[in-house]
């Protein structure tokens, strides 16, 4: 039979072909089987690809960051960014989400990406190019269980995080830099508070997304008048210093004032 341009490639074992050249038929005996490429292969992963993870959370006022313990490899027993390996049968940001499910046990996340780390020495072994994410989370609404190759998982105040190998520290304080712009510019710090609050608690709030301390009547006057913020006509209950008013953030209003071109700025 004539091997035809199609069948290039393909998985097929021949016993013997026709290969017609000048109108003469040669007889080629072959006996072979093609291996499969790694991208053929279910879950092969892409070893010069990774994603890790920076899962940033907010309570008692201040911002915490998620860390997994690595249980083998060459960075055994240190504690890093939640990451892995790229498989070649899934997304950049179907990876980051199982990554981060597999490892720490918190799914269903909104995982943005923030960029590329790709220094040349930034992997000890081999030449590997990372793809970091990040989100910003209430921690009491994840239930941490450790796994894959992760022996512990746990979240860690900013100040007490440990030192973290390969690039981590570098790709921990660009998402912090990131996250500090961000949050001068959307409104992305009002889902960790309660649905009702109070000013004190948003400026707490975002004082810690900061790292710094903010003027109370500057930043007061500037929220008041971005018309976001709804009275609720209650107060505080259960407190004992004086109770506080309570408002809300109004998403419907902030939404249709951006399609006009409004800008957050705090």
């Amino acid at each position: 039979m004539v091997q035809s341009v199609d069948d290039v490639g393909k998985d097929i074992t021949y016993s013997t072909f026709d290969y017609k050249v000048s109108g003469i038929i040669f007889y080629l005996g072959l006996h072979s089987t093609r291996t499969p490429m790694p991208h053929e292969t279910p879950d092969a992963i892409i070893d010069a690809l990774s994603i890790d993870c920076l899962i940033f959370g907010f309570q008692k006022n201040e911002l915490d960051i998620l860390l997994v313990q690595h249980g083998e490899g060459i960075s055994k027993g240190k504690w890093a960014l939640p990451g892995g390996w790229i498989k070649y049968n899934e997304s950049a940001d179907a990876a980051a989400a199982r990554i981060l499910q597999d490892l720490t046990g918190v799914s269903k996340i909104y995982l943005e990406q923030l960029r590329a780390f790709g220094d040349v020495q930034r992997y000890p072994t081999k030449r590997v190019i990372t793809i970091a994410y990040y989100a910003l989370v209430k921690p009491e609404a994840y239930t941490l269980g450790a796994g894959f190759t992760a022996s512990d998982v746990k979240w860690f105040k900013l100040g007490d995080v440990p030192s973290l190998p390969y690039d981590h520290s570098a790709i921990l304080h660009a998402g912090l830099r990131h996250l500090k712009h961000k949050v001068r510019h959307e409104p992305i710090g009002f889902n960790l508070l309660p649905r009702k609050f109070t000013l004190l608690q948003l400026q707490e709030l975002y004082e810690a997304l900061l790292g710094q301390k903010l003027d109370k009547p500057n930043f007061r006057r500037k929220l008041m008048k971005m018309n976001l913020l709804i009275p609720c006509k209650e107060k505080q209950t259960d407190v004992s210093h004086r109770a506080a008013s309570l408002y809300r953030f109004d998403k419907k209003t902030y939404d249709k004032l951006t399609e006009k071109g409004f800008t957050f700025e705090l």
